[in-house]
């Protein structure tokens, strides 16, 4: 099956039900405009008490270095997606896995940024808001982009599109939010249950998220 990143986990709750369902990967929202950001202190807790395969995966829009550095330590991420500041992708990219994550205009041919990134995670532009909008791009602006880097694919996948989406764009993993909610940060299990359900048909996929940048949880 192709690897799946659940995001926008604020609670235990949510972040078991996306493992129950299959995730290979939870994301934690740093970015406090975000209705699903999340502190530090919560997302270590929550941590804390999931499986050790599990990626953690730690979302900074334009974060401050030093705090960036702080909370990897806290919450024991294993992978940052950073909204491109490509200072600061250069010096994080060093140090730690980073996936840079890439806004997409309608059916624009997205740049890629330089550098050693783990993956590319292509989602929807829309202006202020940096993940979570429930909406998705033209697919075909992002069919055989010229990278060897990884794909993710993002932005306004459901059950009812994912495997349109996954068959276009052809990405090596992908990232569900707001598809699998009731409310921003809360993941229905029956949704998420659903959506899994439909990617068994993918077939097998080497786990884009099998790294940890970080000492063991």
């Amino acid at each position: 099956m192709i690897p799946v990143k659940i995001c926008g986990i604020t609670s235990l709750k949510s972040a078991q039900a996306a493992i129950h369902a299959g995730a290979s990967a939870i994301g934690f929202i740093f970015f406090p405009q975000s209705p699903r950001y999340v502190i530090p202190d919560i997302a270590a807790s929550i941590s804390r008490q999931l499986p050790n395969h599990i990626a953690r995966v730690g979302i900074f829009v334009n974060e401050k270095i030093d705090t960036i550095h702080s909370t990897v330590k806290t919450v024991g991420l294993d992978f940052l997606q950073l909204y491109p500041h490509q200072e600061k992708l250069d010096e994080l990219s060093r140090k730690y896995s980073v996936i840079s994550a890439i806004q997409v205009k309608n059916d624009e041919v997205p740049s890629l940024p330089d550098g050693n990134i783990s993956a590319y995670l292509l989602d929807t532009y829309r202006d202020g808001k940096f993940g979570g909008t429930g909406e998705s791009f033209d697919w075909k602006a992002v069919q055989n982009l010229p990278t060897e880097v990884p794909i993710i694919l993002s932005g306004g996948l459901n059950p009812d599109n994912i495997l349109k989406a996954i068959q276009t764009v052809k990405p090596q993993a992908v990232d569900v939010n707001s598809g699998v909610e009731t409310s921003p940060g809360v993941k229905d299990h029956q949704k998420l249950m659903h959506l899994f359900e439909i990617l068994q048909s993918t077939g097998n996929y080497p786990n884009l998220f099998e790294r940890n940048i970080t000492e063991s949880h």
